[in-house]
């Protein structure tokens, strides 16, 4: 699921291996539409010289975008986007009793001119996907790929519909 450090695109980093079964929603996100990706936990607290040392070298490395996951505090993020200028999707995770409320906050309270995108708490595949339209400005095979990703959602809706729409008239 997961390419090689040296191909990757996107970096999907998490602040422990908690957050995995919700970060590895945005890798299936990009990896279904073919965007090379690469996975790993980075602690902003408890090891800043890798968060650093990751955010710092994530451009020459090829990386065009940082996908950042975390909960309580949630400062990764937006040491990320500190240390990068590449683009920062920030996801709050519901690691704590405030089921990610306080992770929500803390991410989209980035001071003016650090800013980091934010998507719903857990929704990691929204942070896939707009890391994919993000890289699809310059590449028109991945924007295909997201129309028809986009027309594959609106057919799963219209199928729902047509099944809702039989059970009223009693089929």
């Amino acid at each position: 699921m997961l390419s090689s450090a040296s191909q990757a695109k996107v970096g999907i980093i998490m602040g422990s291996d908690s957050d995995l079964p919700v970060m590895e929603k945005a890798a299936t996100a990009l990896t279904q539409l073919n965007v090379p990706c690469e996975m790993t936990v980075i602690s902003a607290h408890r090891t800043p010289k890798r968060l650093y040392d990751y955010a710092s070298s994530a451009e020459e490395r090829g990386l065009q975008v940082i996908i950042a996951g975390a909960g309580g505090a949630a400062h990764l993020p937006g040491m990320c986007a500190a240390i990068s200028v590449l683009p920062v999707i920030g996801v709050p995770i519901s690691a704590t009793k405030l089921a990610g409320e306080d992770a929500l906050l803390s991410i989209v309270q980035m001071p003016a001119g650090i800013p980091v995108a934010t998507v719903a708490i857990d929704n990691a595949i929204n942070a896939g996907l707009l890391a994919a339209q993000m890289l699809a400005m310059e590449d028109g095979g991945l924007r295909a790929r997201l129309h028809a990703y986009r027309r594959s959602l609106e057919k799963q809706v219209l199928e729902k519909a047509a099944r809702v729409e039989r059970l009223g008239r009693g089929a």
